[in-house]
């Protein structure tokens, strides 16, 4: 049996037997886990607050070799994220975060880029007044995190450099923007210039552009991100806290506009 140690975030638990929790955890250096906490239901001593959902720290957990289930060891808990819950639209946002994360989650040698943007868009999120940028933005550098970045400045069909001004058109199932020509041969939607710059901007290191953000802009940007989300990572599958998110229900709830979704 041998003894992982690493940061770990709470993405996800559920009860087991009359005592126990499984807990699925993201990993800074073994992706993502699922673990064992025995006794977990019964005191609170042991683990505590630590398998509080999105709480982060440092995990001890000892693996048997053929065997998806580990037994969590000890959980040392430094962060907890208490904004998150203070709001509907920031808990529906770390909540489709993490879900992405447990779908997407990367092989345990590529693990530690992907754990900490996923570690800094919860920080941001359980602090920002502006949850849905805050999310759009999170999931946009974990895709990137693992590969998945949209094409930008160059045709993702033909390769064509871009004008790097201007719209461009846009196919989330072959992965960013087109050039006219290619555009053409496959079904594509208008990317505004500002929306461009925006992708460009949460790629990069800006957290967003200094422009106008409403209501319906902010609802164009959840559809973008879904339609590329479930074009790449789902292999057709539900994301139900993901979907939820897209659909803005806890956004307009905390009070954020809420007009029709064209």
């Amino acid at each position: 049996m041998a003894s992982v140690v690493t940061p770990a975030i709470v993405l996800h638990a559920f009860d087991y037997s009359e005592s126990s929790r499984i807990v699925r955890l993201a990993t800074r250096e073994a992706g993502v886990q699922s673990v064992l906490a025995r006794g977990a239901r019964r005191s609170q001593k042991r683990f505590g607050a630590a398998l509080d959902l999105f709480a982060e720290g440092e995990v001890q957990f000892e693996v048997k070799a053929g065997r998806d289930l580990h037994t969590l060891s000890r959980f040392d808990a430094t962060r907890g994220r208490r904004g998150i819950g203070e709001s509907l639209g920031r808990f529906e946002g770390a909540a489709a975060l993490g879900e992405v994360m447990l779908r997407v989650a990367p092989a345990d040698d590529d693990s530690a880029l992907a754990y900490d943007v996923l570690a800094a868009g919860l920080d941001d999120i359980a602090t920002t007044s502006e949850p849905v940028v805050a999310t759009l933005r999170a999931v946009w550098r974990l895709l990137a995190a693992i590969g998945y970045a949209p094409a930008l400045d160059q045709c993702v069909h033909c390769g064509d450099t871009l004008p790097a001004d201007g719209p461009v058109a846009f196919a989330a199932a072959v992965g960013g923007a087109l050039c006219d020509r290619c555009a053409r041969l496959a079904p594509a939607r208008p990317l505004p210039a500002y929306a461009r710059d925006q992708l460009r901007a949460w790629l990069g290191d800006e957290p967003r552009k200094p422009t106008g953000f409403d209501g319906p802009v902010e609802r164009a940007h959840r559809r973008l991100l879904s339609g590329f989300v479930h074009a790449h990572v789902t292999d057709g599958q539900p994301l139900r806290a993901f979907d939820a998110w897209v659909q803005g229900s806890g956004a307009a709830r905390d009070g954020a506009p809420a007009g029709p979704a064209s």
